[in-house]
């Protein structure tokens, strides 16, 4: 499998996810500093492109919290899955995934994409489960230039450069991925556990990437 940002899409780029004036648009990762030093990151969720999968409300941007860990628990078919999310590194990716699993965007979803050759990951985050929904906003990247994806990471999907939106990937094996996907999480044992056990069912034959297992999201919860 590929490692290029239209791997962590399931049609072609043209017909993922992308907000129209998305490109260049300001996030933390413009300045470090301003991150480090606690002050407020300069966040944006420009709506436009592609309709909604399900109606949501893009982030506010008044208060972006930059300290401090938060977990999200999804509660699954195969059962809990625990992200661990450091807004201090991520605070805009973060701010967006906690603003989404208020408002029960991720509940009643299906985690709609397993790749076990190659890559391996388990994708997440669309509620048409077609690969190609998503909030109908976007925003930027948060990078370094020097991610690596080990098993445990949780990182964003995407079509391009910064054309984030809701969808997600969970890695739950070592992934030779280029670092082009903002790692705003990781897993713990438990939770990897779970993810390994879909992921151990293998993929539908019929169309090459929906999981066999019932990856299924009930509820995304913040504590």
């Amino acid at each position: 499998m590929a490692s290029s940002p239209r791997s962590l899409t399931l049609l072609m780029a043209a017909l993922a996810l992308v907000a129209a004036g998305c490109s260049g648009s300001p996030s933390a990762a413009d300045d470090p500093a301003t991150v480090a030093s606690g002050k407020q990151p300069r966040c944006a969720y420009p709506v436009g492109g592609r309709e909604p999968a399900r109606p949501v409300d893009p982030p506010s941007t008044d208060r972006v919290p930059t300290t401090g860990t938060v977990t999200a628990t999804l509660k699954m078919a195969a059962g809990t899955v625990t992200i661990t999310m450091d807004r201090a590194k991520t605070p805009c990716t973060v701010h967006n995934f906690e603003s989404l699993a208020a408002q029960q965007f991720f509940d009643h979803t299906t985690c709609h994409r397993l790749v076990d050759t190659g890559i391996f990951i388990l994708q997440c985050g669309d509620p048409s489960a077609t690969g190609t929904g998503g909030p109908g906003y976007s925003f930027a990247d948060e990078l370094t230039g020097k991610e690596t994806y080990p098993r445990g990471t949780v990182a964003m999907a995407n079509a391009g450069p910064d054309t984030n939106g809701s969808q997600f990937f969970l890695v739950w094996q070592d992934s030779p991925l280029d670092p082009n996907y903002t790692v705003f999480g990781h897993l713990d044992d438990a939770s990897l556990n779970v993810v390994a056990s879909i992921a151990s069912q293998g993929v539908d034959g019929t169309d090459g990437v929906s999981p066999i297992a019932d990856a299924s999201i009930t509820s995304v919860t913040l504590g």
